[in-house]
């Protein structure tokens, strides 16, 4: 039996077959292959054609299909790109692109917000502003789209609307809510007040399914075109920090995931709703099976692994991304005084949404060269991760273990090890990924899998990471010289 899981990104989505007994990955493909085109027709927008996310997934699973039998898939998950807006008309079909996660039209729309609905109500019931999330981007088209907003029946996020194009049935989560700020932890139930306020008709909301359990079924139309069985059970579907964090067994309090790919996530998992006052870092319903609720704490970078690609194609365009790896090696910890702030992708959350840019600081013309340069991106990134992580540690959360998946920047021995010396932390890196996490949980969700302990009984780690104590002096002046930088930068 297999266990089928697709992973929605910005950048590519990627379908994998789980094989359910053995808990091993079978077969996977990503499309496209190069990056997805992302839509910016202004400064600060970023869209993409919902249809786009459905073709590349149809491509996927032919390609699967092609040497596996699909006809044994017997449970479909799902994770997508988080914050994005869906809309939909009567007839099912998208009435404009899709408003994706790095959108940042509507930061001050939810600035507004948070000012007139009131700081303390927003912090104690929605643990976030409302910021530039869902509610705030429908907002948006409210009020500068208006024929467009007269045309929508339904909104929803990307991972509801594949779960639509797959059973034909328009569904929600109670975690998927949480992620547009429409969720109230307090009342433990929609925040219908948000809506009130942005004005938004009840009859555009989606009914609430449970993210871990069985939702709806493969339709007979999606069958035919897909090359599955119709009534195959769609039983789990969570954001992709959720997600990747439930991929790497991150269920409890206490327990903290990463990833290094075009942004840098840190998601810690907490029993207790506490909010940031200032909103740099996020909470919202985690994906779990628990009967008790539980939050994953947020902390997202949008300047990390696109740093590190914007060096390899302007400083080591003739270098592949390990031989970076093994360049920034060459140099001593602390990368002789070069220090970089990476904050180069928009804005930053975890900066009060300030988009100071990235930038080189400490360059000494004489002794530096690019290995200098390349270790400095690592080291700074890493830097940024921690700055991210001391405000999760007010929070109340610990970080003794991060686990991670082998891949993106974890795959640099410098910035994990700089990462794991600067917070103390030992890293897990293990064998799995975003596709593979909504395989499990689908399977688990199904009722297949009988309990997490036998879901995660194949979950294979690959490798840990101690704190280097030999650059625990070096790396804590660089990163005392790197936070001047940045508060020169916001202040």
């Amino acid at each position: 039996m297999y266990s089928l899981g697709i992973d929605v990104g910005s950048s590519s989505v990627k379908v994998s077959l789980l094989d359910i007994e053995s808990g091993k990955c079978i077969s996977s493909s990503t499309n496209p292959g190069s990056e997805a085109p992302i839509k910016s027709s202004h400064r600060g927008w970023a869209e993409q054609d919902p249809e786009s996310w459905w073709n590349y997934m149809k491509d996927g699973i032919a390609g699967i299909g092609r040497t596996n039998d699909l006809s044994k898939v017997v449970s479909v998950g799902i994770s997508y790109q988080m914050h994005g807006l869906v809309a939909l008309d009567r007839n099912g079909r998208a009435v404009r692109d899709s408003i994706i996660w790095c959108d940042s039209r509507a930061v001050e729309t939810g600035a507004e917000a948070l000012r007139e609905i009131g700081y303390e109500k927003c912090m104690s019931h929605l643990l976030n502003s409302p910021g530039n999330f869902t509610a705030s981007k429908l907002a948006w088209v409210k009020k500068n789209e208006p024929e467009t907003y007269s045309r929508i029946d339904k909104f929803m996020l990307p991972g509801d609307y594949i779960a639509y194009r797959l059973s034909g049935e328009l569904t929600t989560t109670a975690t998927g809510l949480s992620e547009g700020i429409l969720w109230d932890f307090k009342e433990n139930r929609r925040a219908d007040f948000v809506a009130e306020y942005y004005g938004i008709d009840e009859g555009k909301f989606c009914p609430v399914v449970k993210a871990l359990g069985v939702q709806a079924a493969i339709s007979r139309k999606a069958a035919e075109e897909l090359g599955l069985k119709a009534g195959i059970p769609i039983s789990y579907r969570a954001g992709d920090q959720p997600n990747n964090a439930f991929s790497l067994n991150v269920l409890n309090p206490g327990e903290i995931a990463a990833t290094g790919g075009t942004s840098g996530v840190v998601y810690g998992v907490t029993g207790t709703p506490k909010a940031d006052p200032q909103s740099r870092v996020n909470t919202f319903l985690h994906v779990t099976p628990s009967t008790e609720q539980r939050m994953g704490v947020l902390l997202c970078i949008n300047g990390t692994g696109i740093m590190n690609a914007w060096t390899r194609r302007n400083i080591t365009p003739d270098l592949s991304y390990p031989q970076m790896n093994d360049l920034a090696g060459t140099v001593p910890a602390g990368s002789e005084g070069l220090i970089l702030l990476p904050f180069g992708n928009g804005a930053e959350r975890v900066l009060g949404n300030r988009n100071i840019g990235a930038g080189f600081t400490g360059i000494d013309l004489v002794r530096q060269n690019r290995a200098h340069i390349v270790r400095a991106v690592a080291e700074g990134i890493a830097f940024s991760f921690k700055y991210g992580i001391d405000i999760m540690k007010d929070l109340g959360l610990q970080p003794n273990v991060i686990r991670a998946g082998k891949a993106n920047m974890f795959l640099s021995p410098v910035f994990r090890s700089t990462l794991a010396t600067m917070c103390g932390a030992r890293i897990e890196l293990f064998d799995t990924d975003g596709s593979l996490g909504a395989a499990r949980g689908a399977a688990l969700g199904a009722g297949i899998y009988a309990s997490p302990e036998e879901a995660f009984a194949s979950l294979t780690r690959l490798e840990v990471i101690e704190p280097e104590a030999s650059w625990k002096g070096v790396l804590e002046d660089s990163y005392a010289r790197w936070k001047q930088e940045l508060e020169k930068s916001t202040n």
